[in-house]
């Protein structure tokens, strides 16, 4: 009797078993305390292993009368309500989304309608004057010119002014009720009066701020041009649209959050929390206003983005109202004549920017939610940065990217955490993820920045100017329970490169995968051992060496993925046999964006911090790291995704594409690449500490400058061009081959029947519900693909599963049963294996009911190419 014939009557056995258990009634009735018992159950375990039931049965003597089947049935009929629950509250959640997208797309059309108008007036008008004399068609371009609402700047004086007037008047008050003069209290009369004049004025400029921000949101006041790649629906993060040859530089979002509006005001008020170029934002004064609003003078400082310019900073009036439909309104714009920034030791190190009548429009939406339209609008003055800089400071795609859009996705993450959908990674709450990324790159940009206020002074270099060096002795890196041993501080060597033809995309995923090709582990360790109170420091270092191996852990992510916080560990092996049982493991946090190329105007970065392997919420952070920012812009054909190693070919989604050789063919643009990385020293260490950095910092740009020429398109080296992608005959081959010899050895089909179409075979073997892996053949056997259930399991991604070992995955009993079935399935060509317990990355167990072993053999060449691994109904403990 063949495997089919066995299993076919032994389903017919099991189904006529259940039926007649159903039939005589010995399928016991549920109790209250059984159903509750049993949800509790399934709140942490929604699909219990068999082991899993057998063990629930014991824990809970309630339910010694339930068979174990009976239980599975259980979890499996709860399983199908939450699924229709969910499917129904999803729904429900589409058709709002649905009725709000509709509204806002046919307002959109309204103003687009109004627009087309305006245009085709002015150009019949303007056709009609053409036709006159010289001179009157010199006053036609002027009226054609003043056609369009122009708003006359409204001038105030500095707001330091009103904040020290403010208070000279109550101290005159004061004065003037101890002294009880008839003179004084005329003298205060009269600045009584000045101050509501000069208040007055405050209110005309909000007034009119707030006038000119509706008209750029909801009007015509700016031709607004819809920005490529950005699609509505009810799936989509908004509409975004940047301006077309207006003054400066303007974005425009409009969008539906699932937030209360007042909510929402709340985050985006909070502007060093979602951007992530603002160095502070500091409320000087407020005002009441009508309403219920405020009038507030607020100084803000941006960093910049790399070593070659200065940073930025705002004198701005924000105006906070609502309006007569309830919508809130916060607006936004520049004062003139007012002074240089509050701390003076800095103003050198600024250029005062321009915002122009700025803001956000929530609107609160029937069935709950809001729709948000956000409006940035602002005058960089490009002129005081180098020329090869200018296209970043000119450029409303690059505005729409780094701050419109950031906004509604910070707002859209915040509502997928309180919502609940956001997924909890080691242990820690999205809110504590969020705050390590802020750190990570608000301590990477002051690296790059080093601000005088900060404690930064630059020291002497070694006659080479490629590289700056400074120190900062006032870096508190102590944390609430260890102090460092450190009295010197911390150093910072920077340096910045121009790279042709490099997509950024490409080489951030390279510089993140192949750590090994630049990094020096003695560095990491000399870093590592100066971050904990060690028995060794530099220069005196336990000899250890790097094996090469990396394993990136995921943590967490961004709603679209387009930023992924991770954690890093580095396999490090001692010289010497005293050590061997020490571990000299490495671990970082990494905080990775920019990795899709079809994202507008987005910069790319990795940025990594050493730390602590207990992974402590106040860890002490010292982030270093590569930012690269395309300079001109790209072409209109969308550059596909790359892939730089073996596995990550085989993903399937939108990460992956075939034509990835054809598209980065034409990338032909200029990328500025900035590094900087941080040490910590002790004061008698310092300069040993700089040169070393120096010539480190040097050995990284030659790394970087060798590894950028190699995935130019223009010299594409073999070892770095993508051996595999998905769809390629190499992935189908290997897919069709794990099928074949699971059909020959096993005697079944590993996939359902209407797989058998080649092109449809690696899909439906990567949905596959139970984990499939393959690994190699070697002394130690490495994993080559797993399939998404697979890399679930071993909770790890495709690019870190070349870096785990066979044996990693198994506990001591699972290893023992594999060694002494090698050689049956070498002999026998597969083998089962008893439920049991295999272990992930990350440390956490997961049972298994069965799990099959079988050679990969090459269609042809009948050879053995690998053994693949099935883990059938496996779940975590």
């Amino acid at each position: 009797m063949g495997f089919e014939e066995m299993a076919m009557v032994s389903q017919q056995h099991s189904s006529s078993s259940i039926n007649k258990n159903l039939d005589s009634g010995k399928y016991a009735r549920y109790t209250a305390e059984q159903v509750e018992a049993l949800e509790r159950v399934y709140m942490e375990f929604p699909k219990p292993s068999s082991l899993r039931r057998q063990q629930l049965i014991r824990e809970y003597p309630i339910l010694s009368n339930i068979e174990p089947k009976q239980i599975k049935v259980w979890f499996q009929n709860r399983r199908c309500r939450e699924k229709q629950r969910k499917e129904s509250t999803g729904l429900q959640s589409v058709n709002r989304k649905f009725s709000a997208m509709n509204k806002l797309l046919m307002e959109e059309n309204d103003r687009l309608q109004k627009q087309v108008s305006r245009l085709v007036s002015e150009n019949g008008y303007m056709r009609q004057q053409l036709h006159s004399s010289s001179t009157a068609s010199t006053d036609v371009s002027s009226e054609s010119a003043g056609d369009k609402p122009q708003h006359p700047r409204k001038d105030a004086n500095n707001p330091a002014g009103y904040f020290i007037l403010f208070f000279v008047l109550v101290i005159i008050h004061v004065y003037i009720w101890m002294c009880k003069g008839m003179y004084l209290q005329l003298l205060c009369t009269c600045f009584s009066l000045a101050f509501v004049c000069a208040f007055g004025r405050l209110l005309s400029i909000a007034e009119d701020t707030l006038a000119e921000f509706l008209s750029k949101a909801t009007g015509t006041a700016v031709d607004w041009v819809q920005l490529p790649g950005m699609k509505p629906g009810p799936d989509s993060v908004g509409i975004f649209a940047i301006s077309h040859n207006c003054c400066g530089v303007a974005a425009r979002a409009c969008g539906l959050v699932n937030l209360e509006p007042i909510k929402i005001m709340e985050i985006l008020k909070d502007r060093p929390s979602w951007f992530r170029d603002c160095r502070g934002l500091e409320v000087f004064t407020v005002f009441p206003a009508g309403n219920g609003g405020t009038i507030e003078l607020l100084y803000t400082q941006t960093y910049s983005p790399t070593t070659l310019a200065p940073a930025r900073d705002f004198w701005t009036l924000r105006y906070t109202t609502t309006l007569e439909n309830g919508s809130l309104v916060v607006c936004e714009r520049s004062l003139s004549g007012t002074g240089a920034s509050p701390n003076a030791s800095v103003a050198s190190q600024f250029v005062r920017a321009e915002m122009l009548p700025s803001g956000y429009l929530i609107r609160p939406c029937d069935g709950g939610g809001s729709v948000i339209h956000i409006v940035d609008h602002l005058d960089l003055k490009a002129w005081s940065v180098p020329e090869v800089l200018r296209p970043l400071y000119e450029s409303s795609k690059v505005l729409a990217q780094k701050m419109t859009i950031a906004a509604l996705k910070y707002i859209r993450q915040i509502a997928q955490e309180t919502s609940g959908e956001a997924v909890v990674s080691l242990g820690r709450q999205p809110a504590v993820l969020r705050t390590f990324s802020q750190r990570l790159s608000r301590g990477f940009n002051d690296a790059i920045n080093m601000f005088n206020e900060d404690g930064w002074s630059f020291l002497n270099g070694d006659g080479a100017e490629d590289v700056v060096v400074a120190i900062c002795s006032a870096k508190n890196l102590n944390s609430d329970s260890n102090t460092l041993p450190l009295t010197g501080g911390v150093l910072c060597a920077k340096a910045s490169m121009l790279l042709q033809n490099v997509p950024p995309a490409v080489l951030v995923r390279f510089l993140r995968e192949h750590r090994s090709e630049w990094a020096d582990f003695n560095m990491d360790a000399y870093t590592a051992a100066s971050l904990k109170a060690s028995s060794y420091a530099y220069p005196g270092m336990r000899p250890t060496r790097f094996s090469g191996s990396q394993i990136i852990m995921p943590l967490g992510h961004t709603v679209e993925q387009e930023e992924m916080l991770e954690v890093v560990r580095l396999e490090g092996h001692t010289f010497t046999h005293e050590d061997a049982f020490l571990s000299r493991d490495i671990h970082l946090l990494q905080l990775c964006s920019g990795v899709d190329e079809n994202a507008v105007g987005a910069c790319s970065e990795l940025v990594f911090a050493l730390f602590d392997e207990m992974f402590p919420d106040d860890a002490p952070l010292l982030p270093s790291g590569f930012r690269i920012i395309p300079l001109d812009p790209k072409p209109d054909a969308s550059t596909s995704h790359k892939t730089l190693d073996l596995t990550s070919s085989l993903g399937v989604g939108p990460a992956t594409s075939h034509a990835a050789e054809n598209a980065s063919s034409s990338y032909n643009a200029r990328t500025v690449l900035t590094i900087a990385f941080q040490f910590p020293f002790e004061s008698n260490l310092q300069v040993n500490v700089a040169s070393m950095a120096r010539q480190y910092i040097r050995s990284v740009i030659s790394s970087v400058q060798r590894v950028a020429m190699a995935i130019s398109p223009s010299g594409l080296s073999p070892t770095v061009r993508p051996k595999l992608s998905f769809c390629s005959p190499e992935a189908l081959t290997l897919a069709c081959w794990i099928c074949q010899s699971y059909r020959y050895y096993v005697g079944a089909d590993l996939l359902r029947e209407g797989s058998i179409h080649r092109e449809t075979v690696l899909k439906t073997l990567w949905l596959h519900e139970d984990a499939i892996l393959c690994c190699s053949l070697k002394a130690l056997p490495v994993f080559i693909f797993a399939n998404q259930a697979g890399l679930d399991m071993l909770e790890t991604t495709l690019v870190a599963l070349q870096d785990v070992t066979l044996d990693k995955i198994f506990n001591d009993s699972g290893r023992k049963a594999l060694f002494s079935k090698f050689s049956q399935i070498m002999q026998q060509g597969y083998t089962y294996f008893p439920g049991g317990i295999c272990i992930s990355t990350m440390g956490r167990q997961a049972s298994y009911d069965q799990a099959i072993i079988w050679k990969v053999v090459e269609e042809e060449e009948n050879n053995v190419h690998c053994l693949a691994l099935s883990f059938v109904n496996w779940s975590f403990m």
